[in-house]
């Protein structure tokens, strides 16, 4: 499915308003099926299961558009929050208008942000359901800037969102006991509240060659699985010299990403702890790296990150 959330990042911020519609689904948490107001296109099956969408005779639309197939009954969506959502999604090229994929298949929702890098139907759209709610998006190629079209266009997408409910507020800092943990060779100190830790990573210290994850403040939320996209505050420097190299304290606003997505030593030194800890990890350079230098990280550094865990969804 992050393929298919590549497809929403993907499409350019163009709203076309056609065929927004009011749904007559009927009662919230039974069978939601849309009117035929988006494209002709027809929705089925009951929230919380995967739908099924039923296309019209001849060539897929050419305007994006949303509807409303089932308003929700719990909080209204706003812009900004962030949203987990069962996704379905099929690509409709007139023929055999194949089902791409579903989140309701692989039982993993996704956490879908509502801003400005949603395309412009997605972010109107959401706003016009609630929790709970079911929502039917027409992603077609008009929303491609002059300019940038090609010839390989793209299949117009349809995607059915049903919002389960939204991430809970990450925490702004790591929040719990001190466990009293510590990294040989290296020093974090943690002034409390709200406020950065300070790493320190100069020493003469030899570094592990292997992965070494100390908690030096355990958390008491769920474990951190390594399918979620996770909300971090972090600090990375490398091992004896303590450079500097990336700082999301600095940058003043946690960084978000799916777990998979990163360096191995983060995905191994990260699954399974708890949200709400602080972890000092060392990573070795086969776990990092490795022999490319990136930016401003020397090849074969061994790196110390002081991580916050503030939300996993």
């Amino acid at each position: 499915m992050r393929r298919a959330l590549a497809v929403l990042a993907a499409v350019p911020l163009i709203f076309f308003a056609a065929a927004c519609g009011d749904s007559d689904a009927g009662a919230n948490g039974g069978a939601a099926t849309s009117t035929g107001g988006s494209a002709g296109l027809k929705v089925t099956g009951n929230m919380g299961a995967k739908p099924t969408v039923t296309f019209p005779a001849g060539s897929p639309a050419t305007k994006s558009s949303y509807e409303v197939i089932q308003q929700g009954t719990g909080p209204e969506v706003k812009s900004g929050d962030k949203l987990i959502v069962n996704l379905t999604v099929y690509n409709w090229d007139g023929k055999g208008n194949a089902i791409q994929g579903s989140s309701y298949d692989t039982k993993q929702p996704e956490t879908v942000p509502v801003n400005e890098q949603l395309p412009q139907v997605l972010q109107e759209g959401f706003t016009k359901v609630k929790h709970g709610g079911r929502l039917l998006a027409v992603l077609a190629n008009d929303s491609v800037p002059q300019g940038q079209a090609t010839a390989g266009a793209e299949p117009t997408k349809v995607f059915v969102l049903d919002v389960v409910g939204a991430r809970p507020a990450a925490l702004k800092a790591a929040t719990g006991k001190e466990t009293g943990e510590s990294l040989k060779g290296v020093k974090v100190v943690s002034p409390g509240g709200d406020k950065a830790p300070t790493l320190t990573t100069k020493t003469d210290e030899k570094p592990s060659k292997e992965l070494v994850v100390k908690t030096l403040i355990q958390g008491t939320g769920a474990k951190v699985l390594p399918t979620q996209t996770l909300s971090v505050h972090y600090t990375g420097k490398i091992w004896g010299t303590d450079k500097q190299f990336d700082s999301s304290w600095e940058r003043g606003q946690p960084a978000d990403f799916p777990l998979a997505n990163v360096i191995q030593g983060w995905q191994k030194g990260l699954a399974g702890v708890p949200v709400g800890s602080r972890v000092v990890m060392s990573i070795p350079p086969d776990l990092g790296y490795g022999d490319q230098a990136q930016d401003n990280i020397p090849a074969k550094s061994t790196l110390v990150f002081v991580v916050d865990v503030l939300a996993a969804s």
